[in-house]
This record gives C-alpha cells, structure tokens and sequence, in this order.
C-alpha cells in the first residue's frame, strides 16, 4: 500500500493501522514531510539538535518507529542527503520523544 504518510500529514493513519493488522507493508509518500515542525525552535528541531541529527532525519526516524510494516523511500538527488536518510534508520526515539512528536503534530 502506498499513501502519503508523514508526521505532519496523517490522514491515512486506519490504512496504516489495517496494513499492520494484516502485515501488509505500507509505503509512505513524502515521508519527510515536516511542515512547521520543522522550523528553528520547533519540538522537532529540539529533539533533532539533543540527538545531533537533522530535523529531517528524526522526521523519518518517527515514521520508521510507528510501525513495523514501513517502507519509506525518501527520494534525493544527493549522496549526501541519500546518507543522511540512511542514517535516520539508526535514530532510536524515546517513547516520551515517540509521544511528544506525536502530539505536536495533530
């Protein structure tokens, strides 16, 4: 299944939560999204800065922990951003980090 999914854009959460029930992977388009989480001082930037990582890393980092049936594919153009992606995969969120993100974005 494929559908935008995203921490900020989370219509498709009953399709996520049906994929997982059935373990059907779900694929997220725009799984980097952000929108206003993202800004300077935002909770994402908060918790991007206390992991040392970019914004968009612990963006991608939430959709890989909210379920075990995720496959995103961030598209880039860049190597850089290609290894930046990569390694959101080894960014471990609290559950209090998990939640907070959670709830910013709703």
């Amino acid at each position: 299944m494929q559908n935008l999914y995203n921490l900020a854009s989370r219509q498709s959460e009953d399709v996520l939560d049906y994929c997982e029930a059935q373990n059907i992977g779900f694929i997220p388009w725009y799984p980097l999204a952000a929108g206003d989480l993202a800004r300077a001082g935002s909770v994402l930037d908060k918790i991007a800065k206390a992991k040392g990582a970019a914004p968009s890393q612990v963006a991608l980092a939430w959709v890989l922990q909210r379920s075990p049936v995720m496959l995103p594919i961030p598209g880039t153009g860049k190597v850089k951003h290609l290894e930046e992606n990569t390694a959101a995969a080894n960014i471990e969120l609290s559950k209090e980090e998990f939640d907070t993100l959670s709830k910013a974005a709703r």
